[in-house]
């Protein structure tokens, strides 16, 4: 398996609500259509008065069985969509992405 992280920050004069639905609904019907896609998790930031806010808001994981697979998803029409759309709601400028290795803690 191949993970991909995606670090989101919502556009300016977005609020954090706009942006997780957004997200929520839109981003997440355009994803569930990426070919070999594997697994989907989003990671919105939650509430927390204890602790400051992270500079960021959300944090998208995507998984598929290779990298081959992960590119061909990425230079489909599906992928061009959802990349494109990131543009509606995200700050691209602030997001970031990248393929990572994961490493489980507890087995």
């Amino acid at each position: 398996m191949i993970k991909f992280i995606v670090v989101l920050s919502r556009r300016p004069g977005m609020t954090r609500e706009d942006f997780s639905a957004y997200l929520r609904t839109v981003h997440r019907s355009l994803a569930r259509h990426l070919p070999g896609l594997k697994h989907y998790v989003q990671n919105p930031v939650a509430e927390d008065s204890n602790r400051q806010p992270p500079s960021w808001d959300a944090v998208v994981e995507l998984s598929w069985e290779s990298r081959e697979a992960m590119e061909t998803a990425w230079a489909s029409p599906e992928g061009a969509a959802a990349t494109k759309d990131l543009e509606a709601f995200a700050d691209l400028s602030r997001s970031s992405w990248s393929i990572v290795e994961e490493i489980v803690g507890f087995e």
